[in-house]
C-alpha cells in the first residue's frame, strides 16, 4: 500500500498545503511518494525530497506541465495511478480542479475535503458547513482524496532524504492553453498560510473604512487581511480575501474578527483557528459562540485603541 501526494508548487518552491497533505498521507499507511509535475522545477523536487516521511519523489518535468493545466496534470497522474492505493491532493483551487478528473477517469468515487484519517479506507469530512462530520468508507481500489489542510499539522519540511526519480512528462492534451495570469502582489502573508489574520465584516460600512481600520491593525500584527462574504459582496474588499465556506478555509494561531456577525458560512472557514477574538456591538452575534475572547463594543472605537496599545 503506497500513497501518492500531488505537490502544489510554483516551479521553484513548494506551497505549504503540500506539507499538510503529506501528513494526511502518512496516516493512510504505507510509503508516501510525492509527484512534482512542472517545468524547470528541480528546486521544488529537491525541496519535496527533504520532507520528513517521504520515501520517494517523482519528478515529471516538461513544457506541457509548466502551468499545471488540469488536463495535462491529470494525464500525468493517471500514467502513475496503477501503482498506488491512495492519491491525495490538497483541497485548494488546483487540487479541486484536477482530482475529479482523475477520479472520473479511474471510475472511482472521490472523497472530498477530509479532516481525519480513521483507517486506510475510512475518513472523516465536514458536511453542512461543518455542523456535522460524516464518516466515509471507500471500497474503491484507488482512493482519490482531497485534504482540507487545516485538519492536519504540516509535515516537517526538513529531515527527509528521499530519492528523486525523473520521469517523462505527459504530452500536451491540446484541450486547453495557458493565456495569462494576474497575480495580486502583497507584502502580507498569504491568507491560507498566515499565522495571524484580521478580518473585517459588513459593519465597517465602506471600502474606505475597511482599509482605514483593518490595514493599520494588520500592519501592527504582521497579519494577513481577510473579509466576510458580506464585506466582499458589498465591495469593501476583493474576492481573494474572502474567508468562509465559499472562500478560503483558514486556521491561524490568531483570528481577529471585527464587525463580523458570524454567519454559518463564515464560521465554517475559520472556526478551527487556535485563538479567536470577536469584536461586535451585538452581544447576540453568532461569532461569539466560537470566540475565545469577545468584545461587545464599537469596533471603530476599540480597534484604534488596540493599535495604540500594541
Amino acid at each position: 500500500m503506497t500513497t501518492l501526494v500531488i505537490a502544489e508548487h510554483d516551479n521553484q518552491s513548494l506551497k505549504g498545503a503540500t506539507l499538510n497533505t503529506v501528513s494526511a498521507a502518512a496516516q493512510c499507511g504505507g510509503d508516501v511518494h510525492v509527484l512534482v509535475a512542472g517545468h524547470n522545477a528541480q528546486a521544488a523536487a529537491q525541496a519535496a525530497s527533504q520532507i520528513a516521511g517521504v520515501a520517494k519523489v517523482i519528478h515529471a518535468d516538461g513544457a506541457s506541465l509548466a502551468d499545471q493545466l488540469a488536463e495535462n496534470l491529470a494525464a500525468q497522474i493517471l500514467a502513475l495511478a496503477g501503482g498506488y492505493s491512495h492519491i491525495l491532493f490538497p483541497s485548494t483551487a488546483s487540487g479541486k480542479n484536477v482530482a475529479p478528473r482523475v477520479a472520473a477517469s479511474l471510475d472511482v468515487a472521490q472523497v472530498s475535503d477530509i479532516t481525519k484519517v480513521v483507517s486506510a479506507d475510512t475518513f472523516e469530512r465536514p458536511i453542512y458547513a461543518g455542523n456535522a462530520i460524516a464518516t466515509v468508507q471507500s471500497a474503491d481500489p484507488v482512493k482519490v482524496i482531497t485534504v482540507r489542510t487545516t485538519g492536519f499539522d504540516p509535515a516537517a519540511a526538513t529531515g527527509g532524504s528521499a530519492a528523486v526519480e525523473a520521469i517523462a512528462a505527459a504530452a500536451d492534451s491540446g484541450k486547453s492553453a495557458f493565456v495569462g495570469r494576474e497575480v495580486s502582489k502583497s507584502d502580507r502573508p498569504e491568507l491560507t498560510a498566515a499565522k495571524i489574520i484580521v478580518s473585517g465584516g459588513r459593519a465597517l460600512g465602506s471600502a474606505e473604512k475597511f482599509q482605514e481600520v483593518m490595514t493599520p491593525l494588520a500592519d501592527k500584527l504582521g497579519a494577513a487581511i481577510g473579509a466576510s462574504r458580506a464585506a466582499v459582496d458589498a465591495g469593501y474588499a476583493p474576492n481573494d480575501l474572502q474567508v468562509g465556506q465559499t472562500g478560503k478555509i483558514v486556521a491561524p494561531q490568531l483570528y481577529i474578527a471585527a464587525g463580523i456577525s458570524g454567519a454559518i458560512q463564515h464560521l465554517a472557514g475559520m472556526k478551527d483557528s487556535k485563538v479567536i477574538v470577536a469584536i461586535n456591538k451585538d452581544e447576540e452575534a453568532p461569532i461569539f459562540s466560537v470566540a475565545d475572547y469577545g468584545l461587545v463594543t464599537d469596533l471603530f472605537q476599540v480597534v484604534p485603541e488596540l493599535i495604540e496599545k500594541l
